[in-house]
């Protein structure tokens, strides 16, 4: 058996507190990994660190660097705001450590295709955990869809809705920024709807808002048109500030309509329904069972993918800069008001 590998923890409040608490203590548990340090500009997080990774306290830093430098990691994990994720990748990088980062790769394309040069460059490792597509309830709908037994998939539909209106109801700093349905939201869905339709993206086509009554600086309702380079269409329906939460985080509605049947989730239930003699016919299907899922799953992969008991990673910087162009081409038409072609765009921010 491998022994356990090393990591620094970059992030210890906000989300950060969430991996300390629930997935990390399972990487040591499996005897996958355990933490060597933790880092956070902020030391009202420490305490976090000492009682969920059992760190000592000199073992728990505000400087990045010093912690990767003095610990000699074999991978760090990246819980920081986008915008630190690729100074966090050049200390990875000048000290050959692998990378688990969290969503996005960064904040802007042309730091994600930076990151994404300087990584391969230096033959590191580095997943991306999108979380959401490797819910159980997504995964059990890709399988139906994958499984053949319902003809040919031709288009998918795609509906988040929430009530998250007020000022801060969705985190102070998602109120504040640019295009936040699309940076905070989408970047999951497509991800999805990636998986779903088992193609990257073709073209885009954007249509944001924010209503008198959202509370945003950014636009927080979309709707949105995807061509997969497969030829699947998507169409998706995000909102932030409606009246009700339909279909809100960890609850999508997502319709597969194939060939001979349709698929539908609804709030984590799956069915399919299909003609008979002049009347729907409905069958609930059940979800697929597994021990782990979202980033205990992601993280465990990447564990494996490290130690070489596991060929490749589902979300590897190759699989995740196409989700990455997505997202910003996207941007990108909701800014223009045109299509963008997703493959062009991204060929060019990695040639730029």
């Amino acid at each position: 058996m491998n022994k356990p590998l090393r990591y620094v923890q970059i992030g210890i409040g906000g989300f950060g507190q969430w991996w300390c608490n629930a997935f990390l203590p399972r990487l040591k548990k499996l005897g996958l990994a355990e933490a060597v340090a933790a880092v956070d500009i902020n030391p009202d997080a420490f305490p976090i660190a000492r009682n969920s990774l059992s760190l000592p306290d000199a073992k728990i830093y505000t400087d990045a660097e010093k912690a990767v430098s003095e610990n000699k990691p074999d991978f760090i994990t990246i819980v920081v705001p986008p915008a630190f994720h690729e100074q966090m990748v050049d200390i990875a990088v000048k000290y050959n450590c692998h990378i688990l980062s969290e969503k996005p790769i960064a904040d802007t394309m042309a730091a994600c295709c930076r990151i994404y040069k300087k990584v391969k460059a230096a033959n590191l490792k580095m997943a991306v955990t999108m979380s959401h597509r490797f819910d159980q309830d997504k995964m059990s709908l890709e399988a139906e869809i994958k499984s053949g037994k319902y003809g040919r998939l031709n288009y998918i539909m795609h509906r988040f809705t929430c009530n998250c209106r007020k000022f801060a109801s969705w985190g102070k700093f998602r109120h504040e920024i640019p295009d936040p349905l699309l940076v905070e939201g989408t970047v999951h869905h497509f991800d999805i709807l990636r998986a779903l339709s088992g193609a990257d993206a073709a073209t885009v086509y954007a249509k944001t808002w924010n209503p008198p009554w959202g509370e945003y600086a950014g636009d927080s309702t979309g709707l949105i048109i995807l061509e997969m380079t497969n030829g699947v269409r998507c169409f998706y329906e995000g909102a932030k500030a409606n009246a009700s939460a339909l279909n809100c985080w960890g609850n999508d509605y997502l319709r597969a309509e194939c060939e001979n049947a349709t698929l539908e989730l609804d709030k984590r239930n799956l069915r399919v329904i299909r003609d008979g003699q002049g009347r729907l016919m409905s069958q609930d299907l059940p979800l697929l069972e597994q021990e782990a899922w979202t980033n205990f799953l992601l993280a465990e992969m990447f564990c494996h993918w490290l130690n070489g008991t596991r060929a490749d990673h589902p979300t590897n910087l190759d699989d995740n800069i196409q989700c990455a162009a997505l997202l910003f081409a996207a941007i990108e038409s909701a800014h223009t008001g045109k299509p963008v072609n997703v493959q062009d765009f991204l060929k060019k921010n990695l040639e730029a």
